[in-house]
């Protein structure tokens, strides 16, 4: 047996780099975000998260087919004549390029289904490479690897970043987490590209316009208050919204809808906020010398914003009510109010609906400790911006879920230093201190939440959930919905939500689907699949159906003191000689027409 004399060296000692450690715990965060199922139904089955993911792809399809750069027409929607979507060609692009490289690779199907999956992991090596970037700019290595990691467990990005989730958000979060960076950095070239990542989110959709008008307000605020120093961030955020919105507008807009206005999509009521911004920081830049006092400058300022809201005010005034101002309360009753991104916080408690406690609380955590740092130590501008882009998610969050899209994009830059900081204290804290400290950063951390809400359904397995999800689910899937494209070609009333499904699964046409500019198709499936056989009649005669087709888990609202027609058709307990069954494989009724 060998003896360690007392000249011989010691062994050397392994030691685990914690920062390796934790780009392990990254790596192992997303190589999990998709179950390998998920990915390969999404290959194969172009099984998508959301209905909106599906009508993006049954877009893209149409461009691929041909169809019109600036024509944004689904003619297989409500038709002959179609309906007009407010979404934006900037996305369906790149999904169709990336179809058109991998297609002659692996066929259609295959490309389509693998686009889908890779689109979405691009834009998420994308965003955690700005997280990245940003954080260690500031806070260092350590700090920006903990953003990184944060924003792979963080519930209400990975949603926005799974396989399949083709919609626009992703974009969104991307572009606004851009331009808090650039504010962040300041100086009037960072501003410029800000404000032309602000006018990109405009042309993708409107969901951000809440934090662009205070990206604005809080860059005027702060040349109001120290005046020329601070005046290139705001005239550099004014330039880049103003200059970038109009080339964006135009090349993703027909001719002849350039004078039409639009509540729900970029349009002349949102180039004149864009364009009047621009003018508002010329004319603050141009009068600055002469400005002296605070006072004064905030008096120029104000008289620019009365005008600016003035004008939009008397010339848009239908844009004040929302971006849905046409649509009737029976719609709003019985579709909007009913889908889940228009719940409110109490909402979902309420329903027992607990996937909530895995988006909001970590928000309002987030927007919070923001706050806190916000007003002392180096690095408070930072904070207050990351509170600038937080607190709109939590307050608007609370009425309506889709309120936190965005926002939620913004708790990895606060998550990330401060459980660094944790990290660095720890070792000197004891008692209360220390449990506060390890709430909080534990709190930070989505999949914190996430467990509680899986242990508050364990634990309320019979609690009122309204609509069974996993039967809508079942609905509108790739079983459920592919055998109806063995049926001749023709138009099908259906719940609202398969409408996208059958568009991009069948050769059909729809009535109703998710959509708020296809009112007569919402009042459509609402009245005939909630109504009397006289309403289902109607709407048949109306819309020239050849096929009925219901989903026994989701029966339609009732409209009236017995059930719906529809609704006990389903069930078998009536017949109609005007309706013939067709047997189908799937979870679906379905009937044609006689």
């Amino acid at each position: 047996m060998a003896t360690t004399g007392i000249g011989a060296e010691a062994a050397p000692t392994m030691r685990i780099d914690p920062q390796a450690l934790l780009w392990i715990l990254v790596a192992f965060s997303v190589l999990t975000l998709n179950a390998p199922a998920d990915l390969w139904g999404t290959i194969d089955h172009l099984r998508v998260p959301d209905t909106d993911d599906a009508m993006r792809l049954v877009g893209v399809r149409d461009l691929l087919a041909g169809q019109g750069w600036y024509d944004n027409v689904q003619y297989r929607f409500l038709p002959p004549d179609g309906v007009q979507s407010h979404w934006s060609r900037l996305v369906d692009a790149p999904i169709a390029g990336l179809i058109l490289l991998l297609g002659p690779l692996l066929g259609r199907s295959l490309a389509e289904g693998l686009a889908a999956v890779l689109w979405p992991l691009l834009l998420l090596g994308l965003f955690c490479l700005m997280v990245h970037r940003g954080v260690r700019r500031s806070f260092g290595p350590r700090a920006a690897v903990l953003a990184v990691f944060v924003a792979t467990q963080a519930f209400g990005i990975i949603v926005q970043f799974q396989a399949g989730r083709v919609d626009h958000h992703n974009l969104q979060i991307i572009a606004m987490f851009g331009l808090a960076l650039c504010m962040i950095r300041g100086g009037l070239r960072p501003s410029l590209l800000g404000g032309a990542l602000a006018a990109a989110s405009l042309a993708i959709g409107l969901e951000a316009v809440p934090y662009i008008a205070l990206a604005g307000l809080f860059l005027a605020g702060e040349w109001i208050l120290r005046g020329r120093a601070a005046l290139p961030g705001f005239l550099g955020f004014g330039l880049g919204l103003g200059l970038a919105v109009v080339p964006l507008f135009v090349g993703q807009t027909a001719p002849a809808l350039w004078g039409t206005t639009y509540c729900d999509a970029l349009s002349p009521p949102w180039l004149w906020l864009a364009g009047g911004g621009l003018a508002s920081a010329l004319v603050c830049a141009c009068a600055d010398r002469h400005l002296a006092s605070a006072r004064a400058r905030l008096g120029l300022a104000a008289a620019c914003g009365a005008l600016l809201l003035g004008g939009f005010a008397a010339l848009f005034p239908a844009c004040l009510r929302g971006p849905f101002p046409g649509m009737t309360p029976l719609v709003r009753e019985h579709w909007l109010y009913t889908v889940n991104e228009m719940a409110s916080v109490p909402k979902f408690l309420a329903a027992g609906q607990w996937e909530i406690l895995a988006f909001y609380p970590v928000l309002v955590l987030a927007a919070g400790t923001a706050t806190w740092l916000a007003f002392d130590g180096p690095e408070r501008r930072i904070f207050r911006i990351a509170a600038l882009f937080l607190w709109p998610g939590a307050v608007l969050g609370f009425f309506q879920l889709r309120g936190i899209y965005v926002a939620v994009g913004f708790v990895p830059l606060v998550a990330g230093p401060v459980i660094d900081r944790i990290l660095a204290a720890a070792p000197a804290m004891r008692g209360p201190r220390l449990w506060g400290a390890v709430a909080v950063g534990t709190g930070l951390i989505s999949s914190t939440w996430t467990v509680l809400a899986l242990l508050a359904g364990a634990l309320t397995p019979t609690a009122a959930n309204g609509r069974d999800p996993d039967g809508a689910i079942a609905c509108h899937s790739d079983a459920a919905v592919a055998p109806l494209a063995a049926l001749p070609a023709g138009t099908v009333l259906a719940p609202i939500f398969i409408g996208p499904s059958i568009l991009l699964r069948t050769p059909h046409s729809v009535v109703a689907a998710p959509y708020h500019r296809a009112i007569p198709g919402l009042t459509a499936a609402i009245e005939g699949l909630g109504g009397s056989e006289a309403d289902l009649r109607r709407q048949v005669a109306a819309h020239g159906i050849r096929y009925l087709v219901t989903c026994p888990a989701r029966p339609g609202d009732d409209l009236q003191a017995e059930p719906a027609f529809a609704t006990r058709l389903t069930r078998g307990e009536v017949a109609a000689p005007w309706l013939e069954p067709v047997s189908l494989p799937g979870v679906l009724r379905v009937w044609r027409v006689r």
